[in-house]
């Protein structure tokens, strides 16, 4: 490590510009790093950016902090209108690690002559930079579509028919928030433009759209996420092609697939059948008993499914149970908007 002690005032104000430097990319570190922490919950994320605010402060030496008030700061206190337009968490995040940015491209420029290895540090974090804002940012949006979930209760899933885009529009318009379309048949073109359609109605109305199996169609059509089951492509490697912005959803019915899914990475589960279903004739039905059973210790949100209609949400509710998904019981209706609407009030109610 190069050091200097010197009285000659070129040195002096550079190792001002360092410690000014140092301790803004630090501080905008550690604004990153409480947002790994507190906001997204992700221990590693957390390490690397406490790991580089360490690195920068043993290079914060006491030659720089004594030269601190060498000249005087005449813009100190010196803010931007562009300051007081972060509204959300996305641009505090982005503003944040520009300012780590720019101060670590100050730091390498300045100590290039000085301390190399302060020099090659700040290009390394620097560039590193790029890549956790990208990866806070998605994991900032994952959140925002989990909230989605947690604050709502009626789960559609639609399946293909002439009438799907009439019935999507439908139900959106009665208040469903989360819409699930499956592809059984037809071409992979034809597919993909429904799926458009879908993820269309879903933004005017202000919804989640998620893409059954499909992830190349999730993909394409910019859904909020895939619903996987349990013969489907794993977890990791749809997480691989959809990133971590977009929502993973697995069919569970029993403990084991459960604990699984939470392990991997889902964001939430379909459990059931809870009673028989068309749907899924193959499958016995799970029964009230046994879905409480094997989700009592459930830590991400969960929707039961299977052969649930109006007259049985009672006991679904007396037992716990308001998050539920539907098939035919909305999609068979003579008017799915109404009937939607009736199916959140009802789930909704405490009594």
């Amino acid at each position: 490590m190069n050091r200097f002690i010197s009285t000659d005032p070129n040195n002096l104000r550079i190792a001002q510009i360092l410690d000014a430097n140092l301790d803004r990319a630090r501080e905008g570190l550690r604004v990153l790093e409480d947002w790994a922490r507190f906001g997204v919950g992700k221990d590693e994320l957390v390490k690397e950016l406490k790991n580089y605010r360490q690195l920068l402060g043993k290079h914060h030496l006491k030659e720089y902090k004594d030269s601190r008030n060498f000249t005087k700061d005449t813009s100190t206190g010196l803010s931007h209108r562009e300051q007081q337009k972060r509204k959300s968490i996305n641009s505090l995040i982005s503003a944040n690690c520009s300012r780590v940015q720019e101060a670590l491209r100050v730091i390498e420029e300045y100590s290039r002559n000085i301390n190399v290895e302060l020099s090659s540090l700040s290009s390394k974090i620097r560039y590193e930079i790029y890549q956790i804002e990208i990866t806070l940012l998605n994991y900032s949006s994952n959140k925002e579509l989990i909230e989605v979930l947690l604050k709502n209760n009626l789960y559609f899933i639609s399946n293909q028919s002439p009438k799907v885009h009439q019935i999507i529009e439908s139900v959106l318009k009665g208040g469903i928030k989360i819409i699930q379309h499956r592809f059984k048949d037809g071409s992979d073109f034809q597919n993909l433009q429904d799926a458009i359609k879908i993820r269309q109605l879903c933004t005017i109305h202000d919804a989640l759209f998620i893409v059954n199996d499909r992830v190349d169609i999730a993909l394409a059509c910019n859904a909020d996420g895939v619903h996987l089951g349990q013969d489907d492509i794993d977890i990791s490697s749809a997480r691989r092609i959809l990133g971590f912005s977009k929502l993973i959803g697995v069919s569970a019915n029993k403990s084991s697939e459960i604990k699984s899914a939470i392990r991997d990475g889902a964001d939430y589960l379909g459990i059931g059948p809870v009673f028989e279903t068309p749907s899924k004739k193959e499958k016995i039905p799970l029964g009230i008993k046994k879905i409480k059973e094997i989700t009592q210790d459930v830590s991400i949100p969960f929707f039961i499914i299977g052969g649930i209609k109006q007259e049985n949400l009672p006991i679904l509710k007396m037992n716990g149970f308001r998050k539920v998904a539907l098939i035919s019981e909305i999609a068979n209706s003579v008017n799915p908007q109404e009937k939607a609407i009736m199916l959140i009030k009802q789930l909704e109610n405490e009594n």
